[in-house]
């Protein structure tokens, strides 16, 4: 690693990257500071023999601005305190052996650390890893953890993504968590941000040309990934991502806004990432997904072996927007776009987006590439995330105030069919708490981010921003936090392992090696029929009636065998929210 204090014979070396200054001195805890030497290319080096682990630091600036480590392992003192340095080999592993599990296994879990459980810290999470894993989860999917300002974030507006949040605990608190996970044979991906970074705690562009006007992102200005000094911006970024796959074993990533990373490079940075990072796990599995506003399917390409290029998998909006419809008929905002009849639905589950080229309405343009040659794994589906519940003007959960029979037929859609599943933290007993947008900055920012997310949600009809939860309050957080005591054994959530366990001696079988671009799907109103031909020759056919009147049939049902049934039908009817899965010989 280039970026961070190393180890040496000598002492511990640090190391900063400030091009942008010809001095920078080197300032322990408690002693004055000294000189670092201009080693070239912009670095400065500086060799503490008695330092040690646990030893506090800045750098300062000729201007005497104090600053923290921008590859910090560690801020106990928040975004603006000293560094602490840190040596993640004293970890003992429990699980050396761990070499990950194939992505047809994945059931996806995403969660908040800060509200996954009261106390809000990664030794809390390990508490409750036994429940994920009777439910039938298999990955964990993290919200980002890089350190932020204040006491409480979403983790999109990190600064120093090297550290893990002081909020949460230490890094080897977090190194237990993914240890403990792996015990249960629960995969660990994190979500990551490199399109931008937060608005308070980043002193980098105050020593690096961080930043570039070449490009623009919803953020300001793009980050330098092809402009002068991109060369160690991009190897920051990269090694990044190798720092958390190799020291703390990671599973893989999800890519916060894969769109507004902008580069012009020979190699765009996501080729760079993809390729590094999956060399550096060696032959460990290791998944990469992307978050996509554009729905680019170029980087979903596999390989005439139908082996992964870049990138896993990608967060199917399209497939959300749908069901969302189903359980909600809201059809305001961009979810217009998607309303009219089952045929959408359909095909977001056969080719994977909805829009894959065509005229967006909502989004003033088209949209999307062909995606229906691609494989369903290529594709994450979920009818609640941390995005589509946040950017609710109360954050609230829509299946816990949905009808139990919608509720159940769409939950039956998407935890069986063959693209890869992701819950929403809770979802799986109808938890009520809400999860609306949070952060803490300072009275300057926090009234910002207030006027910002009333304007923002003022635009889409349905959401009225007078009612708006004050995204600062401490109250906000507080109420995002999931209440154990309500888990119980209850209908909904014997519906979830029923359907879980299901999905794995059943469904999952016939996904490794299953061939892409060969399903199809049929539609009338509210009934939909989409068949899928997987491995060992077999056919997955899947009848819905997604309404709440009797709809008829809109092909012949299968002579095949029937391995789920909800609701009914009656000669060539389907009954009133009816979901039908069956398996035959292809």
């Amino acid at each position: 690693m280039k970026f961070g204090p190393a180890f040496t014979e000598e002492g511990i070396l640090f190391r900063l990257w400030a091009p942008l200054h010809e001095s920078v001195s080197l300032k322990l805890e408690g002693a004055d500071p000294r000189p670092m030497q201009a080693v070239g290319n912009g670095w400065h080096h500086y060799t503490v023999a008695d330092a040690s682990v646990g030893t506090r630091y800045r750098f300062v600036l000729p201007d005497d601005l104090e600053i923290p480590d921008p590859a910090s392992r560690f801020q106990p003192q928040d975004v603006h305190g000293p560094s602490e340095v840190v040596d993640l080999s004293f970890y003992r592993w429990k699980t050396i052996d761990w070499a990950g599990r194939p992505w047809e296994e994945m059931v996806i879990y995403e969660m908040h650390i800060g509200c996954f459980t009261p106390e809000g810290t990664f030794k809390a999470a390990i508490e409750h890893l036994d429940h994920l894993q009777q439910l039938g989860v298999t990955a964990l999917q993290i919200m980002p953890l890089s350190e932020f300002p204040g006491r409480y974030s979403w983790g999109y507006d990190g600064v120093l993504p090297y550290a893990p949040d002081r909020s949460y605990g230490r890094p080897e608190d977090f190194m237990a968590l993914v240890d403990a996970a792996h015990q249960r044979g629960i995969s660990v991906f994190l979500d990551v941000v490199y399109n931008h970074f937060g608005p308070a705690g980043n002193y980098i562009p105050a020593y690096a040309p961080l930043f570039t006007d070449h490009h623009k992102t919803p953020w300001g200005n793009g980050i330098n990934y092809d402009g002068d000094g991109s060369e160690m911006i991009r190897e920051f970024i990269i090694e990044n991502a190798i720092y958390w796959i190799t020291e703390f074993r990671l599973d893989g990533f999800r890519f916060d806004a894969v769109h507004a990373i902008k580069d012009d490079s020979a190699e765009h940075l996501l080729h760079a990432l993809a390729r590094r990072v999956r060399a550096a796990a060696c032959s460990r599995h290791v998944h990469l997904i992307v978050e996509n506003e554009e729905n680019d399917s170029d980087l979903l390409q596999r390989d005439e072996n139908g082996e992964v290029r870049l990138f896993t998998a990608q967060w199917n909006d399209d497939v959300h927007h749908v069901l969302h419809i189903t359980a909600t008929g809201e059809t305001f905002g961009y979810y217009a776009d998607y309303a009219g009849d089952a045929g959408k639905l359909g095909r977001a589950l056969a080719e994977g987006f909805v829009f894959q080229g065509e005229h967006m309405p909502y989004h003033g343009g088209s949209r999307g590439r062909p995606s229906g040659h691609l494989p369903p794994t290529a594709f994450i589906s979920f009818i609640q995330n941390h995005d589509q519940i946040g950017n609710r003007a109360l954050g609230d959960r829509i299946l816990a105030s949905s009808p139990a029979d919608v509720v159940k037929a769409v939950v039956a859609i998407y935890l069986l069919a063959p693209e890869i599943p992701m819950l929403f933290m809770g979802e799986e007993w109808g938890a009520k708490e809400p999860f609306p947008f949070f952060c803490d900055f300072d009275e300057d920012l926090n009234e910002k981010v207030r006027k910002g997310r009333r304007e923002e949600l003022s635009r889409l009809p349905g959401f009225d921003a007078n009612d708006l939860l004050d995204p600062t309050a401490p109250s906000t957080f507080a109420a995002a936090k999931l209440d154990w005591s309500k888990l119980t054994s209850s209908e909904i959530l014997d519906f979830y392992r029923t359907l879980l366990d299901l999905r794995h001696r059943r469904i999952v079988p016939l996904l490794k090696g299953a061939g892409a671009g060969n399903a199809v799907y049929r539609s009338a109103g509210s009934a939909l029929a989409v068949d899928w031909i997987l491995a060992q020759n077999r056919r997955l056919h899947l009848h819905a009636n997604l309404g709440a009147e009797a709809a008829p049939l809109v092909s012949e049902q299968d002579d095949g065998e029937t391995i789920f049934r909800l609701g009914g039908s009656d000669g060539g009817n389907l009954a009133p929210w009816t979901v039908i899965w069956s398996i035959s010989e292809a």
